[in-house]
């Protein structure tokens, strides 16, 4: 008898609910497309390509109306004799500067062994041999950055590149730039001459509310699950749940299809809202867990004072009130303790990977100070905790006191 064997009862395509399907239609995203379409309309009318620019939170569309368009662009600018379009597509998240970009593009333009190193080479040696590629390729030539922000304050290429041809790098090339970003900071970080030229047209991409992600999971479910296998409630369950953390289609898909792995590993027929929930206490702890792989020890030992002050029933609370939890925990781990502000820049980190959220108390002459408060489940918190960081003692312990308190 077969050790694997398939199991069918849930999923048609499951497939459909991943990251990598591409759906014929965009859905609830009809202004986002048109207000794009026009920014794109000077490449079918065969001018100069506008510099967009593109933000959002993860998960609401941006890429994919992206690919979306720009696979319509190329298809029906083919109408037209004088219009020769190129799209070079860079995810930008494992860069951290232009010279990285410029390098990885240039090697996306050269024929199979020709590629440059890495390193070695002046910057400008390398924007140079970019704008020999471009021109090499010639006609309108898009290039997408995702993840844009990634490369943080050493932008150069995104002033230089579009303003190329003004500057006699490239002759007959024309080259738009769209840059794609989750960081709604990014721009204001931005040079200044920078900013002004890859903005040229700013497109911004809204969290979807629960209706507009209902409408979603119902055309990927109508595709991907069995008929009958989604039980009443479960897509609006889901809808609802991704709506009130992020507003991304991608986490109320990724409760869809994990809720249905999870009914389908106990042989139900259908997906119910229980197996939602354990979907979602298991992506919150894998989120905290991935968000915590990035963290130092210091980093680490600051979330557990976070979590130490919620089982106490004491968040939100101020950095201060913090520190000795903090200086407690490190004396117990055997590590020495950083200075209070250098603490705090720990507690920022872990805002911006969501993990604490933080409000800001405007005290006047006291001057203004944040408070912080997990942003995640405690449960999920203090169990993704007890899996990284080796302090059972005080883990114990703030689970004691999280009873204790009716903490959960």
């Amino acid at each position: 008898m077969p050790r694997f064997t398939r199991k069918q009862n849930i999923f048609r395509n499951k497939d459909v609910l991943g990251e990598a399907y591409h759906p014929e239609q965009i859905e609830e995203r009809d202004a986002e497309i048109e207000e794009y379409m026009t920014a794109l309309q000077p490449v079918v009318d065969g001018w100069e390509p506008n510099n967009i620019f593109i933000y959002g939170h993860p998960g609401v569309g941006k890429t994919a109306v992206t690919e979306y368009l720009l696979t319509l662009l190329q298809r029906d600018v083919k109408e037209y004799d004088d219009v020769d379009l190129s799209v070079i597509s860079l995810n930008c998240k494992s860069l951290n500067s232009s010279y990285q970009v410029a390098v990885e593009l240039v090697n996306k333009l050269r024929p199979t062994g020709g590629e440059i190193s890495s390193t070695g080479y002046p910057q400008q040696t390398v924007f140079k041999k970019l704008y020999r590629e471009l021109e090499t390729l010639g006609g309108t030539i898009l290039i997408v950055l995702d993840e844009i922000d990634s490369i943080g304050s050493r932008d150069d290429l995104l002033y230089e590149l579009p303003r190329a041809r003004a500057n006699d790098y490239l002759d007959q090339t024309k080259v738009g730039m769209i840059g794609i970003s989750n960081d709604f900071k990014f721009r204001e970080q931005l040079d200044p001459r920078a900013q002004d030229t890859l903005c040229e047209r700013e497109l911004q991409f809204s969290p979807y509310d629960a209706t507009e992600l209902e409408s979603i999971l119902q055309t990927r479910a109508d595709i991907a699950i069995a008929e009958g296998a989604v039980g009443q409630g479960v897509l609006k369950y889901c809808s609802a749940l991704a709506a009130r953390d992020s507003g991304s289609a991608r986490q109320a898909l990724d409760l869809l299809r994990l809720a249905g792995e999870i009914a389908e590993n106990n042989d139900a027929d259908q997906i119910e809202e229980p197996h939602v929930e354990r979907a979602r206490t298991k992506l919150e702890q894998e989120r905290i867990e991935e968000g915590m792989r990035e963290l130092t020890t210091h980093g680490r030992l600051a979330l557990l004072a976070v979590i130490s002050k919620a089982a106490k029933d004491e968040t939100p609370c101020r950095s201060r009130e913090l520190y000795d939890d903090y200086t407690d925990l490190c004396e117990r781990a055997g590590t020495d303790s950083l200075a209070q502000r250098s603490m705090h820049n720990h507690l920022s980190e872990l805002r911006m990977l969501g993990i604490l959220s933080a409000s800001e108390n405007r005290s006047g002459s006291r001057g203004n100070y944040y408070s912080y408060e997990l942003d995640v489940p405690f449960t999920s918190a203090i169990d993704a905790m007890a899996d990284v960081l080796r302090v059972d003692e005080a883990i114990h312990r703030i689970q004691r006191l999280a009873v204790k308190n009716n903490v959960s």
